[in-house]
């Protein structure tokens, strides 16, 4: 206790200044920024560019392409045909068309397989091509409100958030692939600006604990951005761009559908001067 006459000192409070608090806000806000575009950017990639990039090639060689697959399994398959009926002659047993037939089907299921994706592909960019094309206008209110929501949605950005929300995302995701900007904008009026922490330090510690999470997402990002540019069907993009390059893939394949016709016959022939 004090001695009588001493003046009380006034009892100490502990007040914890954070000076840095507005600059690390502001810190975080700009990562959260490069996110949602480099974000923007990967799925306008994966759902709008690559998209138009697959289109525009199944509906200009496409059609070309699956000709030329085709004779080439057809080939293939009657060249493995031949030397199937010869192991049978050679070992002097009888040879049974539909037997071989089957071990054929078995054996090339996985060219079939391809055949039917190839046509699956045909037909989508036949229903994509029918699709309404959105203006400029449009296309940019499309990005800045998807934009808008990758940011407040985005489970990457915003790991807390409610199943009901990544859902609300997921439809926003669908939305932006089918360029249904009605949708886009439903959805970004149920989406807030996003709540900043109030200065405490518990808030200090969420903002660097947020900062170190959204820094550790940077790279994977443009990782994947960079390996989309690297393989189907981003790599058509210069061959649909150029005229001329369009050409000169569309002369390749007729001369190999030339070159698979002409085996298909010798093989054909051959098959049945064997079965005489």
């Amino acid at each position: 206790m004090p001695k009588a006459g001493e003046d009380e000192q006034p009892a100490k409070t502990d007040i914890i200044i954070f000076p840095d608090f507005e600059k690390l806000k502001n810190e975080v806000e700009k990562i959260r920024t490069e996110l949602s575009m480099l974000l923007l950017e990967r799925d306008e990639l994966q759902f709008v560019i690559c998209r138009n990039i697959e289109t525009a090639y199944m509906l200009k060689l496409g059609g070309l392409e699956y000709k030329a697959y085709e004779a080439q399994c057809t080939a293939l398959r009657l060249k493995r045909k031949i030397e199937l009926i010869q192991a049978k002659k050679n070992r002097q047993e009888k040879v049974v068309l539909s037997a071989i037939e089957e071990t054929l089907k078995t054996e090339f299921a996985e060219y079939q397989k391809r055949l039917n994706e190839q046509i699956e592909k045909m037909n989508k960019a036949l229903e994509r091509s029918k699709c309404k094309v959105l203006t400029d206008e449009e296309n940019r209110e499309l990005k800045k409100i998807y934009r808008k929501i990758v940011k407040e949605l985005h489970p990457d950005l915003n790991p807390d958030i409610s199943a009901e929300k990544v859902q609300l995302f997921n439809n926003a995701v669908n939305a932006y692939k089918n360029g249904d900007l009605n949708a886009l904008k439903i959805i970004n009026e149920m989406v807030g600006d996003g709540m900043q922490p109030e200065q405490s330090k518990d808030a200090m510690t969420q903002l660097i604990e947020e900062k170190e999470h959204l820094l550790s997402l940077l790279k994977p990002i443009k990782d994947s951005i960079e390996d989309i540019k690297s393989k189907y069907p981003y790599n058509l993009k210069a061959i649909v761009e150029s005229e001329k390059k369009t050409e000169q893939i569309r002369h390749e394949l007729e001369h190999v559908l030339e070159q698979y016709n002409e085996l298909i016959e010798i093989y054909k022939q051959t098959i049945d001067e064997m079965l005489r």
